[in-house]
C-alpha cells in the first residue's frame, strides 16, 4: 500500500465498497468515501459540523481540521455523523452504475458560456460555467414537466430549479438526489408540492409555507433587520428592527438594545419584546446612524 494512502478502519463498512471510518488529529471522528474525506468538526458553541475534503494524501490519523473546507451542515451526534458517511457512499455508488458521461461542451447557456457538461441522458445534460450552471432538456422532455414548475426553454438552474427535472426524470437520478429534490421542491415551491401531490404541508415541512406564517403572524412586531456588538453599550447588541421586518425605501426603523445573552436570531428573524427591549436613542455602533433621529 501506498505509504501516502489513508489507513481503513477496522469498522469500515461492509457492501459499500472504498468506505472506512477513523480518527484523525486530537480524536477527530473522520470518514474517508472513495476519494472524498469527512469529519465532524466541532464548532465553538457545542454543535457539530459535517465538513469534508478531498484527496487528503496522508494517513487518516494525521487528518486535522484545516484538511477539510467543505461545510455540509450540523450534526446531532456521531449516529448522525456516520448514517451521512453511508448515505454519501450509497450516492456515489448510485452514481457510478447510472453512467453518466461527462463531455466537453461550449454551448451558450443563460448562465454564460458551458465550460463542461454532465449528460444524464442524450437529452438531459448539466451544463458548468464560470459562475453558475444548471440543466438543459429538450423541448420534448421539457412537455413533461409539470406546468407549476415548468421552465420556459428548458433550462433549469442548479441552486433550486434543478429540483423539477429530478422530480420529472426521478431514474436519471440517485435516492439522495431525490430525497434533495424533493425537500428543495417543498420548501420552495410549496404551494406547486401541494397541488402536484395533492396533500398539505405542516408547519416544519416548508421553509417557504413556514416564512409566509411567521410574516403573517408577525406584521405588526418589530423583527430585527441587522444587528452589531455595542462598542457603547458593553453586554448589549445594538439592533435596528422594521415591523414585520420590512425593507426598502421609506420603511421605518428604529433602534432597539437587546442583552447579548438573549440575541439569538431565529429562523426568520429576532423579535422584539418592547416591554424588555428599550428603543435606544444614544450614540450608534452602525456606520450612517451618527446625527440621525430615533422615532
Amino acid at each position: 500500500m501506498n505509504a501516502s494512502a489513508p489507513s481503513p478502519a477496522k469498522d469500515g463498512a461492509p457492501g459499500f465498497p472504498g468506505v472506512s471510518f477513523g480518527r484523525g488529529a486530537d480524536g477527530l471522528l473522520v470518514a474517508l468515501v472513495g476519494e472524498t474525506a469527512f469529519a465532524m468538526a466541532p464548532a465553538d458553541d457545542g454543535r457539530h459540523y459535517l465538513v469534508s475534503g478531498w484527496r487528503i494524501g496522508k494517513p487518516m490519523a494525521q487528518w486535522s481540521r484545516s484538511d477539510f473546507y467543505g461545510h455540509c451542515g450540523e450534526l446531532a451526534d456521531e449516529a448522525a455523523f456516520r448514517a451521512r458517511v453511508l448515505e454519501s457512499a450509497e450516492h456515489q455508488r448510485e452514481k457510478r452504475a447510472l453512467g453518466r458521461k461527462e463531455v466537453c461542451s461550449r454551448a451558450s447557456t443563460p448562465w454564460g458560456a458551458s465550460q463542461g457538461a454532465t449528460l444524464y441522458a442524450e437529452d438531459v445534460v448539466f451544463h458548468s460555467t464560470a459562475g453558475h450552471g444548471g440543466f438543459h432538456i429538450s423541448a420534448d422532455r421539457n412537455r413533461t414537466v409539470h406546468p407549476l414548475l415548468r421552465a420556459e426553454g428548458g433550462w433549469y438552474e442548479e441552486d433550486e430549479g434543478w429540483a423539477a427535472v429530478a422530480i420529472t426524470f426521478p431514474h436519471l437520478f440517485t435516492a439522495f438526489e431525490r430525497r434533495c429534490a424533493e425537500r428543495t421542491i417543498k420548501d420552495s415551491w410549496p404551494d406547486a408540492w401541494e397541488a402536484i401531490f395533492g396533500t398539505v404541508l405542516l408547519p416544519g415541512e416548508s421553509r417557504e409555507k413556514d416564512r409566509r406564517d411567521f410574516e403573517r403572524d408577525h406584521t405588526a412586531d418589530w423583527i430585527v433587520a441587522s444587528a452589531i456588538t455595542s462598542d457603547q453599550q458593553p453586554g448589549f447588541v445594538e439592533v435596528v428592527a422594521t415591523l414585520g421586518g420590512k425593507r426598502g425605501p421609506g420603511t421605518e426603523e428604529r433602534r432597539f438594545l437587546v442583552p447579548s445573552a438573549e440575541y439569538r436570531i431565529g429562523r426568520f428573524g429576532f423579535i422584539i419584546d418592547p416591554a424588555r427591549h428599550r428603543v435606544y436613542g444614544g450614540p450608534s455602533s452602525f456606520i450612517g446612524w451618527s446625527g440621525r433621529v430615533v422615532t
